[in-house]
């Protein structure tokens, strides 16, 4: 297993670890793939967008705002759209996804598109028996707990997510000068469902193996790793203008065991697309991994609403851009108070090295979509 070395200083590493040369990174399997350039990218978004700037620890002329699951459930069109479709069958539906996309763009006028997926969406595709059971999440019929359940987990292909690629490029003759970011799950975060067969509050069989079998543990997470690099990698080919990787159940480790388990394969993910496109890094209740989320490879750190979002920008430090953090329960808040909310976000993140808006955590299905577009208009107003 190659893996990038995370110590818990910022120094080189330790002698005998694995390096990442700038211009290439291992996928796998002993497989090197060159780094690129802009490849199908839009000419000059770069330059322009606000979102793409401030994640280059720009200040673009208005803060910009998006919100993490902007695409979907808020939405009654949405939820039309969807009646009769399943969700992961809604993710492998190109035109769908293209609509989906679209549809908070259309709403609220956010600085940036999400493309519309599932994390799960790439253990699907290499075979994995999951569903999204609604009021429960995804659940897995046969969970990986030994060497027999890891040997199921085959390397994603192109060809396994072909509705990924038609969907981006559709999306890009349709956004204009709207950025799109891309994303995957964690490779912790996967692993955590599939271990425990679904979600769960402590985690229990997760840490059992991450602790009594820990050269199973990193496999399970090295395999992890090459699916969701490759999975993201389609995305980049096709043309997002970045990617957001989520770890939404870091926040269960303390910051030795991040280090220790997590962080050296979040870092092999996020080196494979280091200098191609902007790469945010988010998990949820991970204020105490706020360092190390960006020491493994992100330009920009994603932030939940429990730390205020100046205290994160000195955490995370002035190399990296920040991302969030209203709390999503804000948006239920008189006007006035809401509005006052938002300030204090943009004061806070003015005092970071680069600020994008967000939500501290998704979008609660309970929201008024027209609070959301006046949020917008708040964060563009200054």
């Amino acid at each position: 297993m190659s893996v990038v070395h995370i110590d818990a200083g910022t120094g080189p590493a330790p002698a005998g670890a694995a390096q990442v040369h700038p211009d290439a990174v291992e996928l796998g399997a002993g497989a090197v793939r060159p780094a690129v350039g802009d490849g199908p990218r839009r000419p000059g978004l770069a330059a322009t967008a606000p979102y793409l700037r401030a994640c280059r620890r720009e200040r673009p002329d208005t803060t910009p705002a998006w919100f993490m699951r902007q695409a979907g459930r808020v939405l009654p069109e949405y939820r039309r759209l969807r009646e009769s479709v399943p969700m992961l069958d809604s993710c492998q539906d190109p035109a769908l996804i293209t609509e989906i996309t679209l549809q908070p763009v259309r709403r609220f006028r956010p600085d940036a598109a999400i493309f519309f997926s599932d994390i799960v969406v790439p253990l699907l595709a290499i075979g994995v028996d999951v569903d999204i059971v609604a009021g429960v999440g995804p659940v897995v019929a046969n969970p990986v707990r030994d060497e027999a359940g890891l040997a199921a987990l085959r390397p994603l292909e192109p060809d396994d997510v072909p509705y990924v690629s038609d969907a981006v490029r559709a999306l890009l003759g349709e956004l204009g000068t709207i950025p799109l970011i891309g994303f995957a799950g964690a490779p912790f975060t996967l692993a955590s469902y599939l271990v425990e067969g679904g979600p769960s509050r402590n985690h229990l069989r997760t840490k059992a193996l991450m602790y009594g079998a820990p050269d199973l543990w990193h496999e399970l997470l090295d395999r992890l790793a090459t699916i969701t690099a490759a999975f993201l990698r389609v995305q980049v080919d096709a043309g997002v203008d970045a990617i957001q990787l989520f770890d939404s159940w870091a926040g269960a480790l303390s910051e030795d065991d991040y280090r220790r388990y997590v962080a050296p394969h979040s870092a092999r993910v996020l080196a494979a697309f280091e200098g191609e496109v902007p790469r945010v890094h988010f998990g949820v209740n991970t204020g105490e991994l706020l360092d190390v989320m960006g020491e493994v490879g992100a330009d920009v750190v994603g932030v939940d609403w429990r730390v205020p979002l100046d205290e994160a920008a000195r955490r995370v430090g002035p190399a990296r851009a920040v991302q969030g953090n209203l709390d999503p329960a804000a948006v239920f808040a008189p006007e006035e108070v809401l509005d006052a909310k938002v300030h204090d976000v943009l004061a806070r993140g003015a005092k970071a090295a680069g600020h994008v808006f967000n939500l501290g955590h998704g979008v609660l299905p309970e929201t008024d979509p027209g609070v959301l577009a006046h949020i917008v208009d708040v964060v563009h107003a200054g």
